[in-house]
């Protein structure tokens, strides 16, 4: 799967993989080595994440149910609690500097396909 911004036309990414059932959002991207660039984690549904258990900052997109842009977090470090989003619905974990690499912001509409 990929991520596009669809208000700018960057590619965010074009390996995500799915965290979607019950285990697979448990676990995330805890005891990972890396996030290579180009890769992400998609998890939903997710309103806040974490960053227990894990050895290295990533950035953090927070989707709302039309995939648009509600927060986002930059070199989100490890062993932090993030903030709540009560309107968000899913999470995109992504390699550190694709945020400001691929010019996204809050209000963009991301794609995933």
């Amino acid at each position: 799967m990929k991520a596009v911004n669809l208000s700018n036309g960057a590619e965010i990414a074009n390996k995500i993989t799915k965290a979607h059932s019950f285990f697979t959002r448990l676990k995330g991207l805890m005891f990972s080595k890396s996030l290579p660039d180009g890769q992400g984690l998609h998890i939903q549904p997710c309103q806040s994440i974490h960053t227990f258990f894990m050895n290295y900052p990533i950035d953090v997109l927070y989707l709302n149910k039309d995939f648009e842009i509600v927060g986002l977090q930059e070199s989100f470090q490890p062993s932090k609690l993030g903030k709540i989003f009560k309107n968000g619905h899913s999470v995109l974990e992504l390699p550190t500097g694709t945020i400001q690499k691929s010019g996204t912001k809050i209000g963009h509409k991301i794609k995933l396909n």
